[in-house]
């Protein structure tokens, strides 16, 4: 005789309203809850990735866990970096608590991880199964500001975020935080080393990405390649200094460190951080941001780049290092989108141009990529009037952003072909340095 397990998971599962789930998120140790449908229209262009990974899911459940403010503030990142990856661990466990209660309701639910580890396979396209900032402004935790953090309305952008999907459907719907606790203080802005967050609001993900995340992935990747063009220990020790070794060694015994953070070590919003800023701004700026922009450190820019110019004007006690320009893209939806992220807009000023890239051989595309008034556009198609058509062999022109082979032998081959003002080539090229 088969015994039919599902009925009482069935029916424990029906009580388990939004209520009752915010409730078990509670219980798990986390800060604040929120729920968010599946089929919410502000998870349009997430809610295929995260089927993908949990393809019974419905309703996601978004919490907050609160970090220590006073060690992310510290000038010493590794007092920073403490809380960080405890942090992530404790939101780990509060995922897994939740996901094992329901399950032990007969409730299906899985999480991702808060960061790490992710879809290494992935790289260097989109690695993180699910992204949990919009999940959590979807589900009424948060708004973005303007450093694109996640500010909670109490604890501010002190945060760290964590996703359970859950197969049960809720008739609550999620309400967005009506307003945005962002008062755009411009704090962010001020404490920056790279200067990746601009006062009207412009974000360079290159100058962030090079610098902050130094010792992860792409960074990791470029320093490696490093060690193997070094031809004598001598050689290697005059492009890496010891202390950068040490450095690179402790993020792989004990987890990558952040380099900066700054933006939110500095961010005063939030209702119960904001009191302070609100008392005595003086005094919160001599406390809290000056000691960061007066650290003396090595910032990691690519050359060319608006974060090395920069960073030499803003920050003389601060030392720009030149470094290798990652990810490398392998196809070339990965070579169009990640021009929006590498985009400079300072490098860009004075150029007006209308391009018009034909893909042919095995990754076949055209695209229209617009460049004036410092800002770029990426659409699909041969749209308008071009001022330079680039048609390419796809592999060989992938090649040649990479560094592998160079324009000129592509040039005489006829795997890549010009027509217009060549001029406008080298231009684009001064937009995306590395």
């Amino acid at each position: 005789m088969m015994v039919d397990h599902s009925l009482p998971f069935a029916r424990d599962a029906a009580v388990l309203d939004a209520n009752a789930l915010r409730d078990i998120a509670l219980e798990a140790g986390a800060d604040d809850v929120g729920l968010v449908s599946l089929d919410d229209p502000a998870l349009d262009d997430q809610r295929g990735d995260i089927l993908a990974a949990f393809p019974f899911a419905r309703t996601l459940i978004s919490f907050v866990l609160r970090m220590n403010r006073e060690n992310i503030r510290s000038p010493a990142r590794s007092v920073a970096n403490l809380e960080f990856h405890h942090a992530a661990d404790d939101c780990d466990e509060v995922a897994r608590a939740i996901a094992h209660s329901l399950e032990a309701r007969g409730v299906r639910a899985a999480y991702p991880s808060m960061g790490f580890p992710m879809e290494a396979s992935r790289w260097p396209d989109k690695m993180w199964v699910l992204s949990h900032k919009p999940v959590a402004v979807a589900a009424g935790l948060g708004r973005m500001g303007l450093h694109r953090n996640v500010i909670h309305p109490k604890f501010g952008n002190f945060i760290l975020l964590g996703t359970v999907a859950v197969d049960i459907d809720l008739e609550t719907r999620a309400r967005p935080l009506e307003f945005n606790p962002c008062f755009e203080c411009k704090l962010c802005v001020a404490a920056c080393p790279t200067g990746a967050i601009a006062p009207d609001g412009h974000f360079d993900f290159g100058a962030c990405y090079t610098h902050n995340y130094r010792e992860f992935m792409g960074g990791f990747g470029e320093w490696v390649e490093t060690i193997a063009d070094s031809k004598s220990a001598r050689a290697y020790r005059a492009k890496v200094s010891d202390a950068e070794t040490v450095s690179m060694w402790q993020s792989l015994a004990f987890g990558p460190n952040y380099k900066a953070a700054y933006c939110m070590a500095v961010c005063p919003a939030g209702a119960d951080v904001i009191g302070a800023y609100q008392a005595d701004k003086k005094h919160y700026l001599q406390e809290i941001v000056d000691p960061l922009q007066k650290k003396a450190e090595t910032v990691y820019v690519i050359a060319d780049s608006d974060a090395e110019a920069y960073v030499a004007r803003r920050f003389p006690g601060k030392t720009p290092k030149r470094v290798g320009s990652t990810p490398r893209p392998v196809t070339i939806a990965g070579f169009l989108s990640g021009l929006r992220l590498r985009f400079q807009r300072n490098k860009s000023t004075g150029l007006d141009a209308v391009y018009h890239f034909v893909f042919t051989g095995a990754d076949r595309r055209s695209a229209t990529i617009v460049i004036a008034n410092k800002t770029l556009s990426v659409d699909d198609g041969l749209v308008g009037d071009k001022g330079l058509t680039v048609t390419a062999d796809s592999e060989t022109w992938l090649r040649f952003v990479r560094k592998e082979t160079s324009l000129v032998w592509a040039l005489l081959r006829g795997k890549i072909r010009l027509r217009g003002d060549p001029r406008l080539l080298l231009a684009f090229g001064r937009c995306f340095p590395g």
